[in-house]
């Protein structure tokens, strides 16, 4: 599970990190009487779990309040890597002197904590030299002591008052990670401002099995709407950027329609895994909020199981009545009750195919038709 920034540095703050002074705001207003607390400028930043908001324009700067409600309106509703922003962390401008990196994961070839740390902060730690990284393996028996935090402290070439700055904030963020399960946790950049050391933005990612033990922990709404909306009733979607919606029954058979599709040149514009065992109601609802996303085609392909052809088939039926089928569908059905399946789809005027390869260029070839025609 990933943290949104101003949870991770609740969670840093709460651990006694030094964090800038501020808070989160949904609303123009909020984010004004925010600014006013803090009482200088303020860094208006969108709250999507997506990187990289800074030059996507979803992070801006305000002098007063009434610029900080203006950017925050701004930023408010944008679309920003796929993601609605509905939330902006208000907090104060910092002076930057310097910045650096610092970061713990998981290192499963050693099967052993890994201590990131860099003189060059701000910047995608995978672009940075070798040489600029220090690296530390821990005994995860042993733990992560003052004298090792000190001994990464000086590699980096940081003065004594500052080097002590820095190891108490890497003890306090290997405290975070090993009470919380991480998988990663990151400071970037963690920034020297006069003669503080202050985090000024931070990255928390949690081992979703270890859920179960912090049930006390904020959940993070990942992804847009539709994923939000379709994980409501239990069955996972993604969004991409093409023209022709997905549906399957499973990680695997999804994954390969995606790659037939682009075999004969389609392009997914999102799919629906209904998993091992969706019934009919839930498809129904799904397969409508496919139809939402106005794709030129949608291809459905199911081989049945658990999964019974013939609920796919109702539910697709039920869809058509209820709201129509304003773009051509495209269904494969084998499997479990496949004849009964078939049959209720004829009857309602759709045809079924038994192999994914005709399917697939059967909606790729609607799909350019109605991309010509529309």
């Amino acid at each position: 599970m990933k943290f949104y920034e101003y949870m991770a540095k609740e969670a840093f703050s709460k651990a006694g990190i030094p964090v800038p002074r501020g808070g989160v705001a949904g609303s123009p207003e909020e984010a004004a009487r925010i600014a006013a607390e803090v009482g200088g400028p303020v860094a208006v930043k969108s709250q999507v779990l997506a990187g990289g908001r800074g030059k996507a324009g979803g992070i801006k700067f305000a002098d007063t309040p009434d610029e900080a409600r203006r950017v925050a309106a701004e930023i408010l509703g944008m679309e920003l890597k796929g993601f609605t922003v509905d939330r902006v962390l208000v907090e104060e401008k910092l002076q930057i002197d310097d910045e650096m990196y610092l970061g713990f994961a998981i290192d499963k070839a050693v099967r052993r904590p890994l201590l990131i740390a860099s003189t060059e902060g701000g910047v995608n730690i995978e672009e940075v030299a070798d040489k600029n990284i220090v690296k530390r393996h821990i005994d995860i028996a042993w733990g992560f002591k003052p004298y090792e935090a000190m001994q990464v402290a000086f590699s980096l070439g940081l003065s004594v008052g500052l080097a002590r700055q820095f190891a108490s904030i890497a003890l306090k963020l290997f405290s975070i990670f090993r009470e919380y399960d991480v998988e990663l946790t990151e400071i970037n950049p963690l920034v020297i401002s006069g003669d503080r050391v202050i985090a000024a933005d931070g990255r928390l990612n949690i081992d979703d099995d270890s859920l179960f033990r912090h049930k006390g922990l904020p959940t993070t709404e990942e992804g847009t709407e539709m994923e939000r909306r379709i994980s409501e009733i239990g069955l996972a979607y993604v969004e991409l950027d093409g023209d022709i919606a997905v549906m399957a029954n499973g990680a695997g058979i999804t994954m390969a329609t995606l790659d037939i599709l682009k075999l004969y040149g389609g392009s997914p514009a999102n799919f629906l895994d209904a998993g091992g065992g969706a019934s009919m109601e839930p498809m129904a609802k799904a397969l409508a909020m496919l139809v939402e996303t106005k794709p030129k085609a949608v291809l459905i392909n199911i081989f049945g199981g658990i999964t019974r052809c013939d609920d796919v088939a109702n539910a697709l039926v039920k869809v058509k009545e209820s709201m129509g089928l304003p773009m051509p569908v495209v269904v494969r059905l084998v499997g479990t009750n496949e004849e009964e399946g078939v049959e209720i789809l004829r009857n309602n005027g759709l045809e079924a195919y038994q192999t994914l390869d005709e399917a697939a260029r059967k909606v790729v070839e609607e799909a350019n038709v109605s991309g010509n025609t529309g």
